[in-house]
């Protein structure tokens, strides 16, 4: 046994060593150019298609008008959604709704909490009902719903402090089952685990039990359990710390067989921007496991960084932003989404809080002000992922096989002509072949 988990570790030791030494030696910074970044949008993001027309009975549409247009991303722009179905809708509809709206005009994924401690504030009474809510409005405006999450170390319910280890253990994959069958369905994808790497050296009731079991087994007990429900789930492991750290967790879990479909990795800026090369870095290491990568809690101030002091958990008075920061902000917003969309691994970020009112640490973070006016971040995102990284509407007219040529985005499209429409898929970069049918008016 003892060494079986030397070879584990030598081999994780191995693992990052040699991507450290391939990052350092390798990165140069012509990578993060504008121009190799470009590249590699096209590479990743696009396919050159041939879509083929024809009518309900098969028969070529020859010398057709069409109308080509992008309704959706494949790749994943979210944020999370914590004012859906909050008391702002009752107290404030007009900010409510500006809330809604802009939330649904840029993004099509949105993360939900299910903290524990707010989520089951007493014991077997859960908010339960509000969280169906918030998934459906996700649904209805198509936008896809993750969870987050079902194991972690802080925002413990009070009731558990008196249970012994076995006791928490239980309670917690019980809670585990519970949500995943409430919601399948509705939710199919979460955050499983989260900051696992630092979870055994807290004091919470779910740290002492991690600290008790082990990290690696925690994990793997809380993935088991997920995926014993029926259904088809996209199960994240997600953390914060230093990514080497968090490579050789991933590096051992990956050993024990745990099922994680997506590494999800956090980038709040809090205390200092990120320089274009650790992004680049940090996707390199966590893409190297061939897994898909998840930037699932980003923040970039619009105001002035707290080094040191922005590292704690409390909150901080008079944390503002001004006309110059916020113009900063929509600049590294676009450098960051930018690197990361070009970058194969990664198919999801979400920013964290989308508005300044109650963003965490009462910081500057939103892309909303807190009257929920855009600030310039929002515009340059609006810009990027719905002009820039967007496909249409395209005017086409088919040849005469009924094929029209166009390089689009990956994602889902509306076809339509004077009479009719239907709608297609582009998901695989490089060419895609697609053929759709037109009948009459649908």
């Amino acid at each position: 046994m003892k060494r079986t988990c030397q070879t584990s570790l030598i081999g994780c030791v191995i693992l990052v060593t040699g991507l450290q030494i391939i990052l350092g030696a390798d990165f140069s910074p012509d990578i993060i150019s504008k121009e190799q970044i470009q590249k590699r949008i096209i590479e990743n993001r696009t396919s050159d298609v041939c879509l083929t027309v024809r009518s309900a009975n098969g028969k070529p549409l020859s010398g057709k008008n069409i109308e080509v247009r992008q309704v959706r991303h494949k790749f994943l722009f979210g944020s999370n959604a914590f004012l859906i179905e909050s008391e702002l809708k009752r107290n404030d509809k007009a900010l409510y709704d500006a809330y809604c709206n802009r939330f649904s005009a840029l993004m099509n994924y949105a993360t939900l909490p299910f903290y524990w401690g707010s989520y089951e504030k007493e014991q077997n009474r859960t908010g339960e009902d509000r969280l169906k809510r918030m998934a459906e409005w996700c649904v209805s405006n198509e936008i896809r719903p993750k969870g987050h999450p079902l194991l972690w170390h802080q925002v413990p319910p009070g009731w558990l402090g008196a249970k012994n280890i076995d006791e928490i253990e239980f309670f917690q994959l019980g809670r585990i089952e519970r949500e995943i069958k409430t919601f399948t369905g509705l939710i199919d994808t979460w955050d499983v685990v989260n900051e696992a790497v630092v979870m055994p050296k807290t004091q919470y009731p779910v740290g002492k039990l991690c600290a008790a079991k082990g990290n690696v087994e925690l994990i793997k007990k809380a993935f088991e359990c997920t995926r014993k429900q029926p259904g088809n789930r996209t199960l994240l492991l997600n953390d914060y710390d230093d990514a080497r750290k968090y490579a050789e967790l991933i590096h051992k879990c990956v050993q024990e067989g745990v099922g994680i479909d997506v590494i999800g990795y956090q980038s709040h800026m809090h205390s200092q921007y990120w320089k274009p090369q650790r992004t680049w870095e940090v996707c390199q290491l966590l893409g190297h496991f061939g897994k898909p990568l998840h930037f699932t809690e980003l923040t970039i101030l619009s105001g002035r960084e707290k080094p040191g002091e922005a590292g704690k958990d409390d909150d901080h008075k008079g944390w503002t932003s001004e006309a110059g920061d916020e113009q900063i902000q929509a600049e590294r917003v676009t450098e960051f989404y930018s690197i990361l969309f070009s970058h194969p691994s990664v198919e999801a970020i979400t920013w964290w809080d989308f508005s300044d009112l109650r963003a965490w640490r009462k910081a500057p973070a939103g892309l909303l002000r807190s009257d929920m006016s855009p600030k310039p971040a929002y515009d340059a995102l609006l810009q990027l992922i719905k002009k820039d990284w967007w496909t249409g509407p395209l005017k086409l007219k088919t040849d005469k096989d009924g094929r029209v040529f166009f390089r689009g985005f990956l994602g889902k499209y509306h076809v339509n002509t004077e009479d009719s429409k239907s709608f297609f898929e582009i998901i695989q970069p490089g060419k895609s072949d697609v053929l759709v049918k037109l009948g009459g008016k649908q």
